[in-house]
Parts: structure tokens; sequence; C-alpha cells
């Protein structure tokens, strides 16, 4: 999945990047509201997670964004905010948020709301997907083939996650890029193809992930 963060406490930004990249999420990080609008005018992000209180734009003012452009649609919004009373969480609620999540927080805490937002930014899919002998457990971030558990990298399980929820679609390399890599990566590098092809002796035999010449890459027996 991608998340957006945008808070202008830049070392709690950073943390929160660094754990929700640990969990295999693509993350961009942003300090102010108009450098978070710009994203949002640009990417397609699973979740947002924004500070109410920012310089520039507000998280009040890019939530009404998100809802009135029409992204509210498969971005979910999370309000991170100071102020603790209920009248603050009705109105955060109000103004289109999904969830609200005041400071000081467990990253534990965060974490587990992101992944619950995340399965609600589509068609709804369980935690835990199954294909071909495969098990994906999103929530306790594990993966096993034919009850063998998997040692896969971050990128390695955000790509398998990516592969297993096109449910047998051919997945293009631009794809896997955006959803399964931040910002900074570099389109012309063959991070993706390297990725797919750890990923895929990883899985053993017999193959299940296939590479499909000009396409991309489709999971499936």
């Amino acid at each position: 999945m991608r998340v957006l963060v945008a808070d202008d406490e830049r070392l709690l930004a950073d943390t929160v990047a660094q754990g929700l990249r640990r969990l295999s999420m693509a993350v961009d990080v942003v300090y102010d509201g108009d450098a978070a609008l710009e994203r949002l005018g640009v990417n397609r992000y699973d979740v947002a997670v924004l500070d109410r209180d920012m310089p520039g734009r507000t998280g009040d003012e890019l939530c009404r964004w998100i809802v009135d452009s029409g992204s509210a649609a498969h971005t979910r919004i999370l309000l991170l905010t100071a102020a603790a009373g209920i009248r603050d969480r009705v109105e955060g609620l109000g103004l289109g948020a999904d969830d609200y999540l005041t400071k000081p927080f467990a990253f534990a805490e965060l974490a587990a709301r992101v992944q619950a937002l995340s399965r609600r930014s589509a068609a709804a899919l369980p935690p835990v997907l199954e294909q071909d002998g495969i098990v994906l457990d999103s929530t306790r971030h594990t993966a096993s083939r034919d009850g063998n558990l998997l040692s896969l990298s971050s990128k390695e399980f955000a790509v398998l996650h990516v592969l297993m929820r096109a449910g047998g679609r051919v997945v293009s390399a631009e794809e896997l890029l955006e959803q399964a890599w931040d910002e900074h990566a570099d389109p012309f590098t063959n991070t993706v193809r390297m990725t797919v092809m750890t990923l895929r002796r990883k899985l053993g035999d017999p193959p299940v992930l296939h590479t499909v010449r000009r396409a991309g890459y489709r999971l499936g027996a």
C-alpha cells in the first residue's frame, strides 16, 4: 500500500514513516500542508496521515480537498492532533476523515489503524490472502507457501502483496513501482526486476511467479 505522512513535527513524521516502511508500506513524507497538497494531486494514496495543525494548508483543509476532489473514493484519511476533546474528534470526523488519533500515540496503534484503513481504500479484501498454496497475512506481516514460512524483505513482501491483490491479473513493473516503492524510487533502475527475481527464488518450486514479456508479472500456477 502507499501512504502519505504529513506532519510539521519532522522527527515524528520520519519516525512514523520509518516504522510503516518496516511493514512493507511505500511512504512519502512531507512537513507542511502545501507540499502535502502537491503530492495528493500527483500520486494515488491508499491512506493519508494528516496532522490537523500544519503550516500552509492545514490537515482540515487537506481533508476537505480530498473529499471535494473525489479522491476520498480511494484515499482514506487519518487525522492526527494534540486536541483530545470529544468535540475536536467529532469535528475532525465531520470533515470527512475516516479515523482520528490524538497525540501522543503508540506507533503500534497508528500502524493498526493505517492497515485497517487501507483495507477499505479499494475493494474489500481480507487481511489474509491465499493463492496457490501461498498465505499472506498483512496484519502479522507473515507469508508462507505450503506451510513453510518465507523469509522476505520488506520490498519482497510488498511486491507479493500487490501481486496477490491482483488475483492473477498481469501487473506491470510501473504499477509495482508505484504501489510498493515511494516517490524516491528511480524508475530507470532494475530494482523491480531484481526484487521479483529474488522473490521468485524464495517462493520455490513449482514456479508460481511468471514474467509476461513486455507486460509485467503474474502470480499463478
